[in-house]
């Protein structure tokens, strides 16, 4: 079941959507107001969010950025009747990945979201994420929200294997093996101490990187 949280003060508007897509086995929480979005995406992350641009509150755009900055991979579509070319245009730049202007049909919109979360899906095979820190094995980078970070192989190497483990504690003796005892360099505990605390630096010491005292790392998601 794919779980959607729909940001729309309009009841009538909200309660037709949210009837078609529980059809489509949706489950749909409505939000009437940015604050209460807010708040719920403190504790849950839904699969997609729909947002309206105009809210008692604030406005859409705004509510993007926000989402963007702390979650870099959720999927927006923003549902308005702003339809001018600007409009569009600063919808994208605020971080919608798609734009629907209304009225719409019920079908083309479900297709849309469907669409889209494909497109996600194909993103996620090569795409490690956690928090806003995305790393990306194609093409061998790493961004935290906006902007990519510049790594040395062995602080790219190390992040890579505690993502591709997230969740999990890698001992010390782990990442030193195999870091580097399996490219023929033998170091001692110092060069991991120093390697981690450069690369924290580099990412501007996210949460998601955690120490676990005299055992090892972990990634895992705070946000």
């Amino acid at each position: 079941m794919m779980e959607v949280f729909y940001v729309e003060d309009d009841k009538t508007i909200a309660d037709s959507v949210k009837e078609y897509l529980n059809r489509q086995n949706c489950k749909v929480a409505i939000f009437e107001t940015v604050t209460a979005v807010k708040k719920a995406l403190q504790s849950q992350i839904p699969a997609l969010v729909l947002i309206d641009w105009n809210l008692p509150d604030g406005e859409g755009k705004d509510l993007c950025l926000w989402i963007r900055e702390r979650v870099v991979d959720l999927p927006i579509i923003i549902l308005t009747v702003r339809g001018d070319s600007q409009d569009v245009v600063a919808g994208f730049q605020s971080g919608a990945d798609d734009y629907v202007v209304k009225p719409f049909e019920l079908t083309v919109l479900y297709s849309r979201m469907l669409a889209l979360l494909r497109r996600v899906q194909k993103a996620e095979e090569t795409k490690l994420f956690c928090d806003d820190l995305v790393l990306d094995k194609e093409r061998l980078t790493v961004s935290r929200g906006q902007k990519e970070i510049v790594l040395s192989q062995s602080e790219y190497h190390l992040l890579l294997l505690l993502m591709e483990n997230k969740g999990k504690t890698i001992t010390r003796t782990q990442l030193l093996e195999q870091i580097w005892d399996n490219h023929g360099h033998f170091v001692n505990n110092n060069t991991l101490t120093v390697t981690v605390k450069r690369l924290r630096e580099k990412l501007c010491n996210p949460t998601c990187l955690k120490t676990v005292r005299s055992f090892g790392y972990r990634m895992e998601d705070t946000i």
